[in-house]
C-alpha cells in the first residue's frame, strides 16, 4: 500500500502544474558538470549560483547522501512474430528461482497491440524475450518476462541508453558517459538520478576539505519517475515500487551527522525517498514506494539538491512538502523567468525544508 500524508487529499493535481515554455527543456548535459546553474532557494530571495559553488554553501559536519545506482541499457528494441515493432523499458532482474524460467525481468512494453502470454519476442541482437504475463499482479502495468540469456549481458551488448521521454535525439557516446554519475557503482536503474550528475571530482574534493562528510545509498529508479499523475485528487495515485539498500556505513555517517549537529544533505529526491523510506520502516533494504507530498513529516532530511521537475509529477510534490507549495512555485517562476534548463539534463537546486516538529532518525 502506497505510503502518503493525509493533507493530500485537499490537494489537486492543478496545484502542481505549470507552463514552460518547451525551449528550456535541455537536449544535452552542459559542457562540464559542476559548470551547471545552480538556484540557491534557501532565503526570502532566490540566489542564482553555479553547481561548483556547492562546497561553500554548506558547513563543515554536514552529510551529503548520494544515490549510487548505475544506470543500465534498459531500452531494448525488437519485433512480434507477425513483424510489429516493439521496445521493452526494463524496470527490474528478477532473481532466478527454482521451477521459473531463468533470466526473468520486469519491463515496460511499448507495442501496437500487447501480443499473448507466452509469445516469444525476437530482439534486436539476435535474443528472444517470452512473455510470461503481467507484473506485480494480472493488473499491473508492467510486465514479466524471461530472455534467453543473462539480462544484464544482454543489455550491456544490444541495449541503448534509457533516456527520458522528453530528450528527442537517439542516444549516442555522449549520453553513455553523462546520463551516469561519477560514482555510479550498483547496475540496475532504468533513469538517472539527475541531481548527482553535477557532481565532479572537484566538487567531492572540495567539499571533502571544507570538512564535510558524503555517503551513499542505492535506489533503483525506474521508468515511472516520468509518468505524470493522472488523479485529480493527489491522494489516489498509485506510487510506483522501486528497490533500496542503505549500507551501514552510511546508517553509521548519519548517527555521526547528527552526533555533531550536522545536517543531512540528501542529493536527489531517490535519496530523499530512501532515507525517508527507511526512518519510517526501519527497513534498510527492500521495495519502496512511499509517495512524499505536503503535509509529510521529514524525519532525516534537512536539505535537498535536486533538478527542476515535470508538471503534475511526483518530484514536484516531494519538493513542495520540504519547501510548501508558495516557494516550490516561487521558485520555478525564477527559473523561468531567468532561463534555467530544465530536467534530466538541466540545471540544479538547493533548498531547505520548511520548519515543522522536531524530528529524529
Amino acid at each position: 500500500m502506497t505510503h502518503t500524508a493525509s493533507p493530500t487529499t485537499e490537494l489537486s493535481l492543478s496545484d502542481f502544474d505549470f507552463q514552460l515554455p518547451p525551449e528550456l527543456i535541455a537536449q544535452h548535459p552542459s559542457a562540464v558538470r559542476s559548470a551547471s546553474r545552480l538556484l540557491d532557494g534557501r532565503g526570502p530571495t532566490p540566489i542564482d549560483r553555479v553547481f561548483h559553488d556547492l562546497p561553500t554553501l554548506l558547513q563543515a559536519g554536514d552529510l551529503l547522501v548520494f544515490n549510487d545506482t548505475q544506470v543500465v541499457k534498459a531500452r531494448l528494441l525488437g519485433h512480434k512474430p507477425t513483424g510489429g515493432q516493439l521496445e521493452l523499458l526494463v524496470e527490474r532482474v528478477l532473481p532466478d528461482l527454482p521451477g521459473e524460467p531463468p533470466h526473468q525481468v520486469v519491463a515496460h512494453l511499448k507495442v501496437s497491440k500487447k501480443p499473448p502470454v507466452g509469445t516469444r519476442l525476437l530482439m534486436q541482437g539476435g535474443f528472444e524475450a517470452q512473455l510470461l504475463g503481467r507484473w506485480p499482479d494480472a493488473d499491473g502495468a508492467l510486465f514479466r518476462l524471461a530472455l534467453s540469456d543473462e539480462p544484464h549481458a544482454l543489455m550491456q551488448a544490444h541495449g541503448h541508453v534509457p533516456l527520458p521521454p522528453y530528450i528527442t535525439h537517439a542516444d549516442d557516446a555522449q549520453d553513455e558517459a553523462r546520463y551516469q554519475t561519477i560514482f555510479a557503482r550498483h547496475p540496475g536503474a532504468a533513469a538517472a538520478p539527475t541531481a548527482a550528475l553535477h557532481v565532479d571530482q572537484g566538487v567531492l574534493d572540495a567539499l571533502r576539505d571544507r570538512g564535510i562528510e558524503t555517503a551513499s545509498v542505492t535506489l533503483h529508479v525506474g521508468a515511472g519517475t516520468f509518468q505524470p499523475v493522472k488523479t485529480e485528487r493527489i491522494a489516489d495515485h498509485r506510487m510506483h515500487s522501486e528497490w533500496y539498500a542503505i549500507p551501514d556505513e552510511t546508517l553509521a555517517a548519519l548517527t555521526r551527522c547528527r552526533e555533531r549537529k550536522g545536517r543531512v544533505v540528501a542529493v536527489g529526491t531517490t535519496s530523499v525517498r530512501t532515507l525517508e523510506s527507511w526512518a519510517r520502516t526501519g527497513h534498510t533494504s527492500g521495495d519502496t514506494d512511499i509517495f512524499i507530498t505536503p503535509g509529510f513529516k521529514f524525519q532525516v532530511v534537512d536539505v535537498l539538491i535536486t533538478n527542476f521537475h515535470l508538471p503534475k509529477s511526483t518530484l514536484l510534490m516531494l519538493v513542495s512538502a520540504l519547501v510548501g507549495l508558495d516557494t516550490l512555485h516561487q521558485l520555478y517562476r525564477h527559473a523561468i523567468a531567468q532561463r534555467y534548463r530544465f530536467f534530466s539534463y538541466g540545471d540544479a537546486m538547493l533548498i531547505a525544508r520548511q520548519p515543522q516538529e522536531p524530528h529524529h532518525a
